[in-house]
C-alpha cells in the first residue's frame, strides 16, 4: 500500500545568484509527474506518493547541490499526510 506524504522544503544558496538556483530547483519540481506543488515566499510544500517524492528529491537536491558554490536545505516531512482537497474551480 503506498504512504501518502507532505513535505515542505526551503532551499538556501549561499551564491550571489540565489533566485535562480531556487528557481531552477522549483521548476524542476514541476516537471515530475505525481506530485502536487504548491510554493510561497518561504517554502514550496511537495504531496505525493512517500517513495516517489522521496526519491524525486534525493535526485532534484543532488542536482541542485551540484550546480551550487554551496547551499542549505530545511526540510520537513509528514508522513501519512494527503494533500489537501483542491478548491473548486473559480
Amino acid at each position: 500500500m503506498a504512504m501518502p506524504v507532505a513535505v515542505e522544503i526551503s532551499m538556501y544558496p549561499l551564491d550571489g545568484d540565489y533566485v535562480g538556483h531556487i528557481r531552477a530547483f522549483i521548476d524542476r519540481l514541476h516537471a515530475h509527474a505525481g506530485l502536487r506543488i504548491h510554493t510561497n515566499q518561504l517554502s514550496t510544500q511537495i504531496w505525493g506518493e512517500y517513495r516517489l517524492v522521496m526519491g524525486i528529491l534525493t535526485d532534484e537536491m543532488a542536482m541542485a547541490a551540484g550546480g551550487a558554490p554551496q547551499l542549505v536545505f530545511v526540510m520537513k516531512l509528514l508522513p501519512g499526510l494527503a494533500a489537501p482537497p483542491l478548491p473548486p474551480p473559480a
